[in-house]
């Protein structure tokens, strides 16, 4: 007999073996940070946290942040709603779910790297609009697998987390029927401590090197969505490169872990380090002072968002909105540029410079397209 709380929404039956799937993933990854002198308390995993220590014999400090995910996984259960047939193969349906934890540590992770600190630590916080939401074994399996996967590459450990049902907070926008909420906590570290990067050393004459993005990351996502809904065949529309509008957005986060990772390890003298996220390329104008960014030139731009500019979205807005083709970036003196390039391409990166600083107004000026952007937040 169903309990009256499992009628009030939260049925621990359904969301045991979620539950499961995810503790035994966070089993396999337990011994991933050893390699940066960070370990796992074995003994107290499954409990009401994360124990860990360093046992490393250099200075160091730590990094601590935690990100949301934002709408992707909205598109994942609408992919999966309403497309189960045009998307069905000899490997059965996809969930998305493998890419969508990826995209879940990433934008944490992806923060974290630009003090320096090297991931070590990931909880997740997951909170569904409904217990039934976690009984899917095919979304629990990928996710979970994805989790360990990403925990694998970048070299943390996912000890603890979190999985809840709030079904009078969560309640998504039709035609979705469930969705959970996504979000994480990530523990770096930063040893030695002159490994730390606070953004202050940055000024002028300075050069800007993107890093390229693998698609949109989690970024400019509810404007997607938007202009996605609007078509014909929704998330199903065929793009040039012949994939369907959903399946490129599901695209997986890029990890830039290895890349900064390198830099250190070659004590390269970074300015500032700086994900390409929230405010697109107009982020670019992150710090308070009044620097100007002069972007001389670019990356190449991936086929979905300049199909959201063909959509009738002003290229203005676009690069305000998505990481058009930039996924991170770094900052050096013009002595380290070349240097910055050769390493990034031994780690797997493509790069290139694409401006520089300036004294100025806090503006971004994009001159590939003769646009000029202000700051974050700013118009």
């Amino acid at each position: 007999m169903q309990s009256e709380y499992a009628k009030a929404g939260v049925d621990y039956v359904q969301m045991e073996p979620f539950k499961q799937h995810m503790v035994r993933a966070g089993r396999k990854t337990l011994k991933f940070p050893e390699k940066r002198g960070v370990f796992i308390s074995e003994e107290a995993t499954g409990m009401h946290g994360a124990v860990f220590e360093y046992r490393g014999n250099q200075p160091h400090m730590w990094c601590q942040t935690q990100e949301d995910l934002g709408n992707k996984n909205w598109i994942a259960e609408w992919m999966r709603q309403y497309a189960p047939a045009a998307l069905s193969s000899s490997k059965g349906t996809p969930t998305y779910y493998d890419a969508i934890a990826i995209d879940t540590a990433l934008i944490v992770v992806n923060d974290v790297i630009a003090q320096g600190a090297m991931p070590v630590v990931f909880t997740d916080q997951i909170e569904a609009s409904d217990s039934a939401w976690y009984s899917d074994e095919n979304r629990a399996r990928d996710l979970a697998a994805g989790f360990l996967k990403i925990c694998e590459e970048v070299g943390m450990a996912m000890p603890a987390g979190e999985s809840a049902s709030v079904t009078y907070l969560v309640n998504p926008k039709q035609p979705v029927q469930m969705a959970a909420t996504l979000s994480g906590s990530v523990s770096g570290i930063i040893a030695p401590k002159e490994n730390l990067i606070t953004g202050k050393k940055l000024a002028s004459g300075d050069r800007i090197i993107a890093a390229t993005s693998s698609g949109i990351h989690s970024n400019g996502i509810s404007l997607l969505i938007k202009k996605a809904l609007e078509l014909p065949e929704k998330f199903l529309t065929k793009l040039p490169n012949g994939k369907t509008l959903g399946e490129e957005a599901l695209t997986p986060t890029r990890s830039y872990v290895a890349l900064v990772e390198a830099l250190l390890a070659e004590k390269v003298d970074i300015h500032a380090l700086l994900p390409g996220t929230g405010d697109g390329v107009g982020k670019l104008a992150f710090d308070k002072r009044p620097y100007n960014y002069r972007v001389h030139s670019w990356v190449p731009v991936h086929p979905l968002m300049q199909f959201v500019r063909e959509l009738g979205v002003e290229l203005k807005d676009c690069l305000k909105t998505f990481n058009w083709g930039a996924g991170y970036y770094i900052f050096v003196p013009p002595a380290e540029v070349e240097r910055v390039l050769k390493i990034g391409k031994r780690a797997g990166y493509t790069l290139a410079e694409v401006g520089v600083v300036e004294e100025g107004d806090r503006r971004v000026i994009f001159e590939p397209e003769n646009i000029t952007l202000g700051g974050p937040g700013e118009g």
